[in-house]
């Protein structure tokens, strides 16, 4: 009997937390570290929706359509009641201007004041950026999802069809370097799927790790329905895969759980081009995860 797939990272839990090297990161809080994971999962099987704890598909896919429109402003997220970049922008203005603000005035005086939010909650040429406006020294911008759509449809046996986050000349721009950097799409003619991967330099295995998996599904969705495809299986690499020190009571509880059937993705409106997406299109049927587990956020 094949075992769930979601077993893949319930393993990556348990080997993070018996295996991993301890240390020191960059925030401070402290991880243990393993390098190199690989998970394979098979869109027709079901949508890679983690169910040993409850994953808030909307607020994630809401985050990847953002991404695929370029966005670079914590503005835009805060007007979908996602809150999840705020950190970043929030640190930055407390350090700058030392106001000690609340993170919901914060987030008040983001949606309030347009020249406040151009200021302080700009997070820099941040991942929809270098997707769509990749700046060249010249000067002028590559939309490499564009390129990425006309490729798949163009030239399906390219072995290019990609896109990368990793601008090394304006790292120190961006409120985080990305961490889902690099990702390859690859078109079986055979069977005429359309399969997408993703090397993710760093991957926060508690709080990070499934949203990452769904977006990949989504994204792989979507390009197949717009370049002709049907979804294939999705491939995740991650390099640096830590556990933060502070997570480690939720995953025990979580590698207890036992895995829950897939839900399926509906999506109810095909739009006039990829970038032309709501989370009002799109439908998770048949989700039913085991209850949340609440972690804290490195910054």
């Amino acid at each position: 009997m094949m075992s769930h797939p979601e077993e893949q990272y319930l393993n990556l839990l348990r080997k993070l937390i018996s295996e991993g090297d301890e240390r020191i990161d960059r925030t401070g809080v402290g991880t243990r570290a393993i390098f190199g994971y690989t998970m394979r999962f098979e869109l027709a099987a079901g949508f890679p929706l983690f169910t040993t704890k409850r994953i808030y598909w909307k607020t994630a896919f809401k985050e990847l359509l953002w991404m695929l429109s370029g966005g670079r402003n914590i503005r835009d997220l805060l007007e979908q009641n996602v809150r999840i970049w705020t950190d970043w922008p929030l640190q930055k203005y407390r350090n700058t201007t030392g106001e000690s603000i609340s993170q919901e005035e914060f987030e008040r005086r983001i949606l309030g004041d347009e020249d406040f939010a151009a200021r302080w909650g700009d997070l820099g040429p941040v991942y929809g950026h270098q997707w769509r406006r990749w700046r060249t020294y010249e000067g002028k911008e590559i939309d490499q999802v564009q390129q990425l759509v006309d490729g798949l449809k163009n030239n399906p046996t390219s072995r290019r069809l990609l896109f990368e986050g990793w601008n090394v000349a304006q790292l120190d721009e961006m409120a985080l370097p990305p961490c889902h950097k690099t990702y390859q799409f690859f078109v079986c003619r055979s069977t005429n799927t359309l399969s997408g991967a993703l090397m993710q330099r760093s991957a926060d295995a508690y709080l990070g790790l499934g949203w990452n998996i769904a977006n990949l599904a989504l994204l792989t969705h979507l390009l197949a329905v717009h370049c002709g495809y049907e979804p294939g299986e999705i491939v995740w690499f991650g390099c640096d895969v830590h556990l933060y020190l502070n997570h480690i009571p939720q995953a025990q509880l979580q590698i207890e759980r036992k895995p829950r059937p897939f839900p399926s993705l509906q999506i109810k409106r095909k739009a006039s081009d990829l970038f032309d997406y709501r989370i009002e299109d799109f439908e998770m049927q048949g989700y039913d995860p085991h209850p949340h587990i609440p972690a804290e956020v490195a910054v």
